[in-house]
């Protein structure tokens, strides 16, 4: 639990926020930042970033985006979907 702790006094003020650390580029795509590369807690950092508010439209919008590939397709995209938003309603009711 301590370890936790310091671990999170460490980190960097962007840490976790989807678009310091995954900004939309000037293509229109989302980019990882070159500086996060050489950050120890890169991995951690995203994936804490995807489960943001933010995180999970952007996935919900990247779902929309796929293409759908016959009812099965779609059947899977739905079931994805399904289960991002009972992922977000978790986590909303753990804060």
């Amino acid at each position: 639990m301590q370890g936790t702790r310091i671990m999170s006094q460490n980190r960097k003020d962007c840490f976790g926020v989807l678009d310091n650390v995954f900004p939309m580029g000037d293509e229109g795509l989302r980019e990882i930042v070159p500086e996060c590369f050489q950050c120890p807690d890169r991995k951690e950092c995203l994936q804490t970033a995807l489960q943001t508010k933010e995180g999970f439209q952007l996935r919900s919008e990247a779902l929309d985006r796929s293409s759908s590939g016959g009812l099965v397709g779609r059947v899977k995209r739905w079931s994805d979907k399904k289960a991002l938003s009972k992922r977000q309603k978790e986590q909303k009711s753990e804060c």
